[in-house]
């Protein structure tokens, strides 16, 4: 796990970087300059200033978000958001191999992908944000709204952007009359390798985690990691040495003291109820939690008053919690994801309709998906199904592609795009 890679300084020079700084300069200057070269080669045309509303939303990113993203240390560059891009940029390099093959024009794949990928990126983090709302409430609005947006700490869901996606590249065929089946398998394998790579960004950022298990590969992540704060809410894993037991509500009783930790060495005991923790009183088992939580840094003090005694049991954290051993999940996932590329670039150069890559992929992910979130723990049962909102959309879309199954074999064979060597890619 490696959430956050390096910082980029607020200042250069005693010059400001982000808002109406250093960077918003560039932007107009590499906006003025696409703009002139697109003109140049194809006119000030509709598809020339269709990037002008993207430009100026990446524009009022600069201006108000990038500055209210900033942290102690500038802005921080996160291990997910540089896994997403290289996602996008290596997806885009196969898609444009692929299209240049059967003599597509390169550069308007590379708007292709636009049209995509703010869609796509938007569906799958408003996917998220309506999942995990209560996490994203704020006192303010303003807050709110900028932890809805700040993607690069992780939060995206691969069947959001797989819907948001498709709307955006739907629309971008029909205006410029691309044949819809044949661009979605030419695109199919890029979405699934681009799946794979953002999969790592998962497994740096520590989200899509799995459950608990034994296996020779399973991994651990730090003190206040998503895997480990569900634990820790779940009295599963050791918080600053301890364990507490019960549920919301409940009296903050120790049920478990960690061996050799220093709440053992401080005499704690399980079945002890505690009163205070480090002088700030606890009524609640979440309390006492998240006070420990809080605390559980090297070289913390802590001090702990338990029922029926007035003195403090005092010590200091030499080593922060970690979570129990579970499945790398994102690894599975990658993996996963991966396999589906392979097979999807090999079954094309047999399929003998358009369409076939694209209902594969509407097949075999929502099972594999399935599967996966039965190990996976980060999502709970939703509208009393006893299934995960991911495993309901996978039903779904079971159903959805079966149709689209019936509506491509009914179609006679042959297909729009053919490589140089007269067979499909």
């Amino acid at each position: 796990m490696l959430q956050t890679l390096f910082y980029i300084p607020q200042e250069i020079a005693g010059v400001a970087v982000f808002g109406f700084g250093l960077l918003l300069a560039a932007w107009a200057l590499g906006s003025v300059l696409l703009l002139a070269w697109l003109g140049w080669r194809q006119g000030f045309n509709a598809d020339t200033w269709s990037y002008v509303p993207l430009l100026a939303l990446i524009g009022a990113a600069v201006c108000w978000l990038l500055p209210a993203l900033c942290e102690n240390g500038g802005l921080p560059i996160r291990g997910y958001g540089v896994m997403l891009l290289a996602a996008v940029a290596t997806a885009t390099a196969l898609l444009v191999w692929r299209a240049v093959r059967v003599g597509l024009n390169g550069e308007m794949m590379f708007s292709l992908v636009f049209w995509g990928f703010v869609p796509g990126i938007i569906g799958a983090r408003l996917f998220y944000v309506i999942e995990y709302w209560p996490s994203f409430q704020r006192p303010t609005f303003g807050a709110t709204l900028a932890a809805a947006v700040n993607i690069a700490q992780g939060g995206l869901v691969v069947y959001g952007s797989l819907i948001g996606g498709t709307i955006g590249l739907v629309a971008f065929m029909l205006k410029h009359k691309l044949p819809v089946l044949a661009t979605l398998d030419l695109l199919t394998p890029s979405l699934v390798l681009g799946l794979a790579i953002g999969r790592i960004g998962c497994f740096l950022n520590g989200c899509c985690f799995g459950g608990p298990c034994d296996l020779p590969w399973a991994v651990t992540f730090p003190a206040g990691s998503p895997a480990h704060v569900q634990q820790v809410q779940r009295g599963q894993a050791f918080v600053g040495g301890l364990k507490l037991a019960g549920g919301p509500g409940d009296l903050p009783v120790i049920g478990e003291v960690e061996p050799g930790s220093g709440a053992e060495k401080a005499d704690l005991a399980p079945k002890q109820q505690i009163v205070s923790i480090n002088g700030q009183s606890v009524r609640t088992v979440e309390e006492a939690r998240r006070f420990l939580m809080y605390l559980d840094e090297p070289g913390t003090r802590i001090s702990i008053v338990t029922g029926g005694s007035a003195t403090p049991r005092d010590w200091t954290v030499s080593e922060p919690s970690r979570s129990l051993p579970v499945h790398p999940t994102q690894i599975y996932s990658m993996i996963n994801a991966l396999l589906l590329c392979l097979l999807f670039l090999t079954y094309d150069r047999f399929r003998r309709r358009d369409g076939e890559l694209f209902a594969l992929l509407l097949t075999i992910y929502p099972v594999t998906r399935f599967v996966l979130e039965i190990i996976r723990t980060d999502e709970r049962p939703v509208f009393g199904t006893g299934l995960t909102i991911s495993q309901n959309v996978s039903l779904l879309m079971l159903l959805g592609a079966a149709g689209f199954w019936f509506y491509i074999l009914g179609r006679p064979p042959g297909t729009a795009f053919l490589a140089q060597n007269g067979k499909n890619l």
